[in-house]
């Protein structure tokens, strides 16, 4: 595996179940590696789709992807408050300066208020039975959407908005250099 250091960049890409490409983003800057997890940051970073749509993220983002969770979770530093978007998704690699993983559908959507909303569940259930998800696969999946609602509610420190402000602050400075 490629020795990573605080500072470097990396590129992030987005699989589907089928292995085809999802979804690219050109830019993740590497915040903090932990035991278990790795901290990026990115903002207005070039987003690439399957089906060929450009995009630039909107605002500073720090993501977290996970060694051994079936989910990444992207903190959004919006001006109206801190917003997760958490992905059910495999584990990540790293191969080639890229980030790695398989997007499962499912999102949870954490609201500055403190509320939350599962998303996707019908594209779940399409994607389920058009790329034939094991058994196996389906229980992890929905396994993962629960630990992950778990790890909201126990507090966890990654949703923790002082920390990830920090983050944010961390990357604009790695950003200038």
């Amino acid at each position: 595996m490629e020795t990573l250091k605080k500072g470097d960049s990396l590129q992030i890409q987005c699989y589907k179940h089928d292995g085809k490409v999802h979804r690219c983003w050109d830019e993740a800057v590497l915040l903090d590696i932990k035991k278990d997890y790795m901290v990026f940051g990115n903002e207005r970073t070039l987003v690439t789709e399957a089906h060929g749509n450009i995009w630039r993220t909107k605002e500073p983002a720090i993501i977290y992807f996970f060694k051994d969770c079936w989910y990444n979770i992207i903190v959004q530093l919006k001006n109206t408050g801190t917003t997760y978007y958490c992905n059910i998704a495999s584990p990540y690699i790293i191969e080639d300066n890229t980030i790695k993983y398989i997007d499962y559908d499912l999102d949870l959507r954490i609201f500055p208020n403190g509320s939350f909303k599962i998303l996707d569940r019908q594209e779940y259930k399409y994607h389920k039975k058009k790329m034939n998800y094991s058994d196996d696969l389906d229980v992890a999946i929905r396994s993962a959407l629960s630990e992950l609602i778990n790890y909201y509610q126990s507090g966890a420190e990654v949703f923790d908005e002082k920390k990830n402000l920090k983050y944010g602050e961390e990357y604009q400075k790695l950003r200038k250099k």
